[in-house]
């Protein structure tokens, strides 16, 4: 049985070596005897690479089914002159590209189209290319083991409104993604995954978006850790997941009616923590979520730090700032299952006669006035006012309209810092 294991891989060794040796590499440019992609892609086989030189290539619907690998020198231009096709249409294994700048993907209504489009595929590298002016810019669809690295992706001048773009990233169906370093900017969504599990989504840059610079659904044990999300028209928005750890993540300066930096819907045994989260309309809007644990993360003035809007259950905020936030807290139930405790209230007035960092006094974070605003949001105006300060005193005191167990029976007098590392 052992010598038909090792003659097994004998024979695996061999074919891969055999495969190495007659791969082979295909220049393109105007000059060369292939000049286009299109034609180096038909005359290459299984582990070939094809080298394309600096130049501009008008091509698009470039058909790749074999494993392959398309790298370009010097960032070769593909335009696609604004036709209603992906420039790469990508359905095999083992393949990588890398090295380009794509431009002018049309725009369509009734179909998908992308910088680069792949489906069923496995073991697959998209890195160091730029896209501009396209509709999509990568869409991937029942993908696994695949790595999206260093990639800049702008969207089309043209983009008002978001039947106008589509995503920088795309994900549906998948599993085992990596997502790295990535620049998306002016799209529909920077990032969007659905039904994608299992996979690392980090240290991407997302501004400027039109509706979010991350939003998945469906995507369970994921890990998104060090991007940044910056200016997009709703921040994140986090949908019917579960097991998911967020870390390390910057949400700010998205404003507006309904904006947020984070909103987390009947999300599920998630890991929030190292987090900041500043000048937002709502820091993190939550509605239907249970078991999560908000730990370090830093809320700093934004318009609500933290903001319920339905039934939420045994989450826990430890070790928390909430620093200069309009309202800390917004709660809208007379129900308690959540636990505060050991966090920063820059709101805090009371005092710590031993010395042991943490107040001697509970810290009621949910302002009257809050309730007030989350019934009739035009009493916002009065936001200011000492008859606003008046109520907000007197349900501290005697609290009616707010859970009276809803406390920080242990907050700390002095804030944590960031962590980094």
């Amino acid at each position: 049985m052992n010598s038909q294991i090792s003659m097994r891989y004998i024979l695996i060794l061999f074919l891969l070596f055999t495969f190495t040796i007659h791969a082979n590499t295909i220049d393109v440019c105007a000059t060369c005897d292939v000049k286009t992609i299109k034609g180096a892609v038909l005359l290459a086989k299984d582990g070939d690479t094809i080298l394309v030189k600096r130049g501009v290539y008008k091509e698009s619907q470039i058909n790749i089914n074999r494993a392959i690998h398309i790298i370009g020198v010097d960032y070769p231009v593909i335009d696609a002159e604004n036709k209603t096709e992906s420039i790469f249409a990508v359905k095999s294994d083992n393949f990588s590209i890398s090295g380009f700048k794509f431009t002018n993907v049309g725009m369509s209504h009734t179909k998908e189209i992308a910088a680069i489009f792949i489906s069923h595929s496995n073991n697959f590298t998209i890195k160091d290319n730029i896209a501009e002016n396209v509709f999509y810019g990568f869409i991937l669809q029942r993908v696994k083991y695949g790595l999206v690295q260093n990639n800049q992706v702008h969207g089309r001048a043209d983009a008002k409104n978001e039947t106008s773009a589509g995503n920088g990233v795309h994900v549906w169906k998948s599993s085992h993604m990596r997502i790295e370093q990535n620049e998306l900017i002016g799209m529909r969504d920077g990032i969007y995954l659905e039904f994608v599990n299992k996979s690392f989504i980090s240290n991407n840059t997302s501004e400027d978006n039109i509706r979010y610079g991350l939003h998945f659904m469906f995507s369970h044990h994921n890990e998104y850790q060090r991007n940044e999300f910056r200016n997009n028209g709703a921040g994140v928005a986090v949908m019917f997941s579960k097991f998911i750890k967020m870390h390390h993540n910057t949400f700010h300066y998205n404003w507006g009616t309904a904006s947020y930096g984070l909103l987390l819907k009947e999300i599920n045994d998630a890991d929030i923590y190292n987090n900041i989260f500043e000048q937002n309309t709502i820091g993190i809007n939550i509605d239907g979520c249970n078991r999560i644990s908000y730990k370090e993360n830093h809320f700093i003035r934004n318009g609500w730090a933290v903001k319920f809007t339905g039934g939420c259950y045994t989450n826990v905020f430890e070790f928390n700032n909430f620093m200069y936030n309009a309202f800390d807290l917004s709660y809208n139930s007379r129900l308690n299952d959540n636990k505060f405790e050991a966090n920063y209230w820059s709101e805090y007035s009371g005092y710590d006669l031993d010395k042991d960092g943490i107040g001697d006094v509970p810290h009621r974070p949910v302002k009257l006035f809050s309730y007030v605003v989350n019934k009739t949001p035009e009493t916002l105006v009065l936001l200011r006012s000492l008859f606003v300060d008046i109520i907000n005193f007197s349900e501290k005191v005697s609290p009616v309209f707010t859970p009276d167990n809803l406390q920080d029976s242990k907050p700390i007098m002095r804030p944590m810092n960031p962590v980094t590392e």
